[in-house]
This record gives structure tokens, C-alpha cells and sequence, in this order.
């Protein structure tokens, strides 16, 4: 017997990072990258009157961040026009699915997700001893018949579901998800991932009552406000499932700089129009470097392009690898056959130009024999 002993679920799994992150490549290459295009963050940055208030905020770094999120969750609630005790702000949606997994997962209850779909969620799932259920992509989409299908087959506690979708770009009507709810079990519940909601065609949210008891929807002031390193996202739903999170949430997690920016980025709503137009023309010129190289980029309602480049994933794998080399991060889809492309994220014309310069360079030693 030793004192330095995991318990058993933990015991069990491999120390892994779901992602590796550009520090840790740049680390290992020795110099920093040129365009960091990897990571769907927002390189068009947040609101000036965000960094503003954050910055007139860090003089009172000693105290504590507010533990109930008053003032955000207000604004939210408003914001979304449901009741305060819908809205539940979080670690990003990251620390959120956290929370609703520990909350809703007994150990051995089944989880249906989609093979390559968002891994930190499987990454929870496991850690909190559920047992994962995967069903393919459809048409580089992820099939939401298949996913209700497969939680009646199995008998799913949650059903993960992202639209728009990571990391493929595509997404869904809000028509269909409405009708994938009525699809669901008695015992199923819904976690509809809408990170990317404010990129996304006005059709392609669903009308949803706050208090569906089949549904816990996930937002993010990571993407579109230009938060990521804030940490701040936020999960509405029923009421009783959300005073649930009370129980076993970090009360103090959300630090106070990141509510107070958070707000003042929910109030700027000129920044994340402009914001929206600069992802929309960035998407339009990944999608010509894509066609100029012979390639096709897929329709993304993300901030996002995936570039789908024509061959298998060893293929697609030599050109991440290439343009790593030529100082741009990116990722790809993990999975086959989506692992036939790599994604891009949007950002300013310096690093569209830099990706636009290595592209070509990156695909042509791909193809060497």
C-alpha cells in the first residue's frame, strides 16, 4: 500500500492533453510561430472596451470574482430573454461540460457522441467513468438521426451534438435539431454545443424554450466575443438542471476580470458585427488559397475553414507537418475520413498572406516521392 495511489477510475487512464497546444509545438521548434491558425481563436482580438474594462479591473486582482456571476448572468439572461436562473456561466464551455458530466454520468452510464467530434468532452466522459458510444460523420457532418438513434439503441444518459460543428465547419438548421429532440428518449438529454453560434446563419439556431428538459445548450465568449484566454463560457438550460450545477461546480472558477470583460464584450455589439464581417472575409480568402492550390475548402459557419486536400490522412498530415516547419500552426480532424483535410482558422491579412505564402511550399513536399 502506498499514500500515492489515484483512485480507480483515474487509475485507469493514460495522462494525456486532449490538444497540443502552439506553446508547447513552439517550444519544441526552437522559435515562435509566424500565424497561429490552429486553434479557432479569434486573432481579430476582443472588444477595445472589453480590454479597457479588464484592464482598470486588474488593479483589484485581490479580490474574488463574484461566485454567483451576478451581473453577467443578468446581462446574459436579458441578452437570450430568459430568467437568470436559465443561465449558468462557467470555465469556458471546456470546465462546463465538466460540471454537467459529473453531475449526469454515474459510472457505466453511456454517452453518444460522433467519432471526431469535440475530444475534451469524451475526455470527461471518460474521467468520470461513463462509457462512450461513437457513430460516424455524415457527409462531413455530424447526423443527428444517427445520434438520437443510437442513445435509444444504447440507452444514452447525453447525447453530444455541435452546431455549427468542430471540426468540420458544418452545420444543421435549427429545423433539424428541434426534430432531433423529438427523437430523443425519456432518458436522454441533449448537450448542443453552440460555440460557434454567433457565425452561424440565423437559421441554423433553434428555437428552443429555455426550460426543455431535453436540451442544455453550451455558449462561449472564446470565438466571436475574443475571449479565449478569459476562460468564460456559459450553459442555458432548464432551471432545475442548472441550480444542479451548485452542487459541485468551482464557485469561485470564473475570476473577476474575465465576468467583467465578459460583460463589457456582451455590451459592445458594434465590435462583434465588425467581428463577424472580418471572420466572413477571412473565410472568403482561405477558401481562394484553397482553390488557387487546386484544393477545396468546405462551407464552414464557424471561424474556421476546413481544406480538404485530396488525398488520405498520411497525405494531409505531411502538409500540416510542412507548414508547421514553415512557422504556421494548424490543426486537422482526427478521424477518417475528415482526416483527409485541415482546418484554418480565420484571422488578420499579415497571417492569411503568411498561410497563402507556405501553402503551395507545404504541398508541393507532400508530394515528393
Amino acid at each position: 500500500m502506498t499514500r500515492l495511489r489515484f483512485a480507480p477510475i483515474p487509475a485507469g487512464l493514460p495522462a494525456t492533453v486532449p490538444f497540443t497546444g502552439p506553446e508547447t509545438l513552439e517550444r519544441r521548434r526552437g522559435v515562435p510561430f509566424v500565424a497561429r491558425l490552429g486553434a479557432n481563436e479569434n486573432g481579430f482580438g476582443p472588444s477595445p472596451k472589453a480590454v479597457e474594462a479588464m484592464a482598470r479591473a486588474c488593479a483589484e486582482a485581490w479580490k474574488y470574482g463574484d461566485p454567483d456571476n451576478h451581473d453577467l448572468r443578468e446581462a446574459l439572461a436579458a441578452h437570450h430573454r430568459v430568467a437568470p436562473e436559465n443561465i449558468m456561466v462557467g470555465e469556458g464551455i471546456d470546465g462546463l461540460l465538466g460540471v454537467l458530466v459529473r453531475l449526469t454520468v454515474a459510472q457505466g452510464d453511456v454517452v453518444v457522441t460522433s467519432d471526431g467530434a469535440y475530444p475534451t468532452f469524451n475526455f470527461h466522459v471518460a474521467g468520470f467513468g461513463g462509457l462512450l458510444h461513437k457513430v460516424p460523420y455524415r457527409d462531413d457532418a455530424e447526423d443527428p438521426q444517427a445520434l438520437t438513434a443510437a442513445a435509444r439503441d444504447v440507452g444514452a444518459r447525453l447525447v453530444y451534438l455541435a452546431n455549427p460543428d468542430n471540426p468540420m465547419g458544418s452545420w444543421h438548421s435549427g429545423a433539424l435539431i428541434e426534430a432531433a429532440l423529438d427523437e430523443l428518449s425519456a432518458d436522454s438529454l441533449l448537450v448542443l454545443d453552440e460555440a460557434y453560434a454567433e457565425f452561424a446563419p440565423d437559421d441554423a439556431i433553434p428555437q428552443i424554450d429555455p426550460e426543455d428538459d431535453r436540451v442544455i445548450r453550451f455558449r462561449t465568449f472564446s470565438k466571436a466575443y475574443g475571449l479565449a484566454g478569459a476562460r468564460i463560457g456559459y450553459a442555458i438550460g432548464p432551471a432545475k438542471l442548472i441550480a444542479g450545477f451548485d452542487r459541485i461546480r468551482n464557485h469561485f472558477g470564473v475570476n473577476r476580470t474575465a465576468q467583467i470583460g465578459a460583460l463589457a464584450a456582451l455590451q459592445d455589439n458594434d465590435w462583434l458585427e465588425q467581428t463577424r464581417r472580418n471572420v466572413g472575409a477571412a473565410r472568403e480568402r482561405i477558401s481562394a488559397i484553397a482553390q488557387d492550390n487546386g484544393l477545396t475548402a468546405l462551407p464552414s459557419a464557424t471561424n474556421f475553414v476546413t481544406i480538404d486536400c485530396g488525398a488520405n490522412g498520411d497525405f494531409a498530415r505531411k502538409v500540416l507537418a510542412g507548414l508547421s516547419d514553415l512557422g504556421i500552426f494548424a490543426r486537422m480532424p482526427g478521424t477518417a475520413p475528415m482526416d483527409r483535410c485541415i482546418r484554418i482558422s480565420c484571422g488578420p491579412e499579415a497571417e492569411m498572406a503568411a498561410f497563402a505564402e507556405a501553402l503551395p511550399i507545404a504541398l508541393a513536399k507532400a508530394r515528393e516521392v
